[in-house]
Parts: structure tokens; sequence; C-alpha cells
């Protein structure tokens, strides 16, 4: 009898850490479980958190002054174009064109102002990625636009959009078209 007895006990002690490992693992699948869900519900809070920082930027931009101080039939010309853009998407991308942001700028026009920057002796320097930022991509057209002397509404749309000789190029009358309209709409 006491040969079974150690037997016995030694199968009721295995069986209870099986029973105790069985149950861990099941406490430990509920809390991965917990924390999938309260993940979840971070990601979830997070996005909604990003959602309202879009909103307060955007409400910001709204009531803030971004025409370039140049008003055309009494409508932000900087806000038309970037209606014509990008519809005003700060995360608009046109692939064909490695286009981005708010006022699809290129990688061109970035080293366009970074070569005026540099040519006016500043340190400033703007990266691709920049392009993406609102405000940093209206520095650009800022610095774009005094840089090349543009002053009209017309000058300034159709250099924007064909470069700094796009005033001359026939082929940006129909943007500074559309600019115009979205102007006139605005109004």
């Amino acid at each position: 009898m006491r040969k079974y007895t150690a037997y016995l006990v030694a199968i009721a002690t295995a069986a209870l850490i099986l029973i105790i490992t069985l149950d861990y693992e099941k406490e430990i699948e509920n809390i991965e479980n917990t924390i999938k869900e309260q993940s979840g519900m971070i990601d979830s809070l997070t996005n909604s958190i990003d959602s309202l920082i879009l909103e307060i930027d955007t409400l910001e931009w709204d009531k803030s002054i971004f025409d370039f101080n140049i008003k055309f039939n009494g409508k932000s010309l900087l806000s038309s174009i970037m209606y014509v853009e990008s519809s005003y998407n700060d995360s608009a991308y046109n692939k064909s064109e490695d286009a981005v942001g708010c006022l699809q700028i290129r990688k061109c026009m970035v080293d366009d102002v970074n070569r005026i920057l540099k040519h006016k002796g500043l340190y400033t320097r703007y990266e691709y990625r920049d392009r993406w930022e609102r405000n940093l991509s209206v520095e650009m057209f800022d610095i774009y636009c005094d840089h090349y002397n543009l002053y009209s509404a017309e000058e300034i749309a159709r250099c924007w959009n064909g470069g700094p000789r796009g005033v001359n190029n026939p082929a940006t009358v129909g943007y500074w078209n559309k600019v115009e309209k979205q102007i006139k709409e605005n109004s």
C-alpha cells in the first residue's frame, strides 16, 4: 500500500500542478485579451485626440490671416490656391508629381526655397517632410513669392503653378482661371 501511496501522491501532485498551470494559462490569456481590448481603446482614443487636434488646428487656421496679405475681390488668394491644389487637405499626395500637402509642394520647390535661404545668408532649411505641415508650406510659399517679387494675385497663382516664369507661360492660364473662380465663389 505504501508503494501505491507514493504513486498516488505523485499523480495527485502532477494533476494539481497541471490544473494550476492551466489556470495560470487561462489567466494569462484573459490578461492578454484585456490588454488587446485596452490597446484598441487607446488607439481609438488616440485617433479621437488626433481628430480633435486636427479640428482645432483647422479652426485656428480658418480664424488666422493666411492670405500673404493679398486680397482679391475681398478673399484670400492663398486660401483659394490651397483649395485648387488640395481642397485644403494637408495629407494630399499626388504620386505622379510627388506633390505633397495643402499646397502640393514638390521636392524641387523645397530645393529652390533652400537655395533662396542660403543665398540670403539665412540658416533656416526645409526638409521634404515639411511639405506635409501647413504652416511650413505657407512659410515656403511666402519665401518663394517674396524672392521672385510676385505681388499680383494672377502673378502669384501662375508662378506658383508654373515656376518663376509661370506668368509668361500660357499653360498656367487655366490654373489661374481655377484660382480666380474659387476666389469669386468664396466672395
